[in-house]
């Protein structure tokens, strides 16, 4: 798959005053880095490294043939939801030998978008085991390989999602398409925390 640069710098209004910490997991080669990129409303930041013979003995390559290069730690975006609130991306590397950088990135991060490959569906258990041990909210975003199509009920059994939580379908590539997939976390972060805020509190009890 061909990543989309944004070559767009544009400056951090005055008035920008909430930023709001969303992280992009998957496998390896899913997309997270042509996602961010694809989306930044500045040149992104990312940590990509060619990759060689050497890191075949390491990484599962199997599936990501013809990819020549990989984050190594991760990458770093933005995007103005409006005058007040800013949306900060991080793309965490998808390769198990650095997965142990995850649970920092984790770390007051708001919700996540898990990106998922369905030719390799497996690859994404990792993520949201993590995520749902963190108690992190996340949506699942199914990107375009051009392989064959799969119900989003199938993708949901073989994931064993929650109800709950939100399937699409995106084209990393796309700018617009990935501006929907950061909607649809918003809008379901937005329910989350609201349905949070509803919850009638505990009665307080006394321990004799």
């Amino acid at each position: 798959m061909d990543s989309a640069t944004s070559d767009a710098r544009t400056p951090l209004g005055a008035s920008a005053d909430n930023g709001l910490k969303i992280v992009v997991v998957g496998g390896f080669g899913v997309g997270k880095t042509t996602l961010v990129r694809s989306v930044s409303e500045i040149r992104p930041l990312n940590t990509e490294e060619t990759m060689t013979q050497a890191g075949e003995a390491v990484d599962d390559v199997s599936g990501v043939r013809g990819k020549t290069a990989m984050t190594v730690a991760f990458d770093f975006g933005r995007i103005s939801l409006d005058a007040h609130n800013v949306l900060y991306l991080f793309g965490a590397p998808g390769q198990e030998r650095f997965w142990f950088l995850w649970d920092r990135l984790f770390s007051g991060t708001l919700g996540a978008v898990v990106l998922v490959d369905t030719r390799r569906i497996g690859d994404s258990w990792y993520a949201i085991d993590r995520l749902e041990h963190h108690g992190t909210p996340f949506i699942v975003a199914c990107n375009d390989f051009g392989g064959p199509a799969h119900a989003h009920a199938e993708i949901r059994d073989a994931l064993d999602l929650d109800p709950q939580v939100p399937l699409v379908d995106c084209d990393a590539r796309s700018r617009e398409s990935s501006k929907q997939v950061l909607i649809t976390l918003v809008q379901h972060l937005k329910d989350h925390y609201a349905g949070q805020a509803a919850e009638p509190a505990l009665p307080r009890q006394e321990f004799v």
